[in-house]
């Protein structure tokens, strides 16, 4: 009945910000973000929604403390890494926050490359991107729409599913994004990485975040954090799964924060949602559906994975 009810409840409005769909708290603060002032020690993630971000900022947050687990439960998320461009009235400001941090900060973003405040360039700031495949990263980004009441109702699966590809949804465009980011990342401090890759050998990505931080771990240290990071540890960690957000913004009752944690459309599991019935990624994703995507040159892994 409570998740019911909250589907009901009144959802954020949105607005563009130069043709990217925001929510409009964002809109209307926008020239206070795009004016941000990063520092040259700023530590930035961005993703798209629903990429990989959560995962990778806990990762982000142990390698920086050396493994300390202590340290990683300190604060929520959300506290320990400002989400720059998000405001929840109610809930305070990330811009705020950010400005009122003390160097070092860890960042959030998932703005796409051409939004992005310029002091992150111009300071030469080290920033991090995780890419997640569309079909996968398109599932849970649904899910989020459907208990984050900060964010527009995602309609039908149908609806939603012509909305993504049109890039009519907050952030834009999939594609625009992972290949905007791409683009710049041999002219920026960008270490480009894919959920994927991290999922298939998460102690090598580890690594490779902590070399580009400029961290030295040791193989005790990077087992702990493979550990501490795993899907199972972080569901059940306060600190990560957003169970301190009060439900009239973030009803996992409706689906919880962090859902699979895995490639569901690679493995073709069963996804048991929405009143309790059973349905297969085929019901998500018919034959039409993932052809539309795949002819659309969605994920394009000549350009993109196989030349990372």
């Amino acid at each position: 009945m409570e998740a019911l009810k909250s589907e009901s409840m009144s959802r954020v409005a949105v607005d563009y910000v130069e043709g990217i769909l925001q929510p409009k708290p964002t809109c209307d603060t926008w020239d206070q973000i795009w004016s941000f002032q990063a520092r040259p020690d700023d530590l930035l993630i961005s993703t798209y929604p629903k990429a990989g971000t959560t995962w990778t900022q806990e990762i982000v947050d142990l390698i920086q403390n050396g493994g300390d687990v202590n340290q990683s439960q300190r604060a929520p998320t959300h506290e320990r890494f400002p989400f720059i461009e998000w405001i929840i009235p109610s809930l305070g400001s990330g811009l705020e926050q950010a400005n009122a941090m003390a160097s070092p900060r860890m960042l959030k973003t998932h703005l796409p490359f051409h939004l992005l405040p310029p002091s992150f360039l111009e300071e030469n700031c080290k920033m991090i991107y995780v890419a997640r495949n569309p079909k996968d990263n398109m599932v849970s980004y649904y899910h989020f729409h459907r208990m984050n009441r900060n964010l527009p109702a995602p309609g039908t699966w149908e609806e939603y599913f012509e909305s993504f590809l049109a890039g009519k949804v907050c952030w834009g465009s999939w594609y625009d994004h992972v290949k905007g980011w791409w683009q710049a990342k041999d002219q920026h401090r960008i270490l480009y990485l894919f959920y994927e890759d991290m999922k298939e050998n998460p102690k090598h990505e580890i690594q490779k975040l902590a070399e580009f931080i400029g961290k030295s771990l040791d193989d005790k240290v990077l087992d702990k954090i493979v550990d501490h990071t795993s899907f199972s540890v972080m569901k059940q960690n306060p600190m990560a799964n957003y169970t301190s957000i009060p439900n009239e913004y973030m009803n996992q009752l409706i689906s919880p924060f962090m859902r699979k944690g895995f490639q569901c459309f690679l493995l073709a599991i069963i996804l048991k949602e929405l009143s309790n019935i059973s349905y297969s990624l085929g019901n998500f994703f018919s034959i039409e559906k993932k052809n539309k995507i795949d002819n659309e040159g969605f994920w394009e892994k000549n350009n993109l994975r196989n030349h990372r």
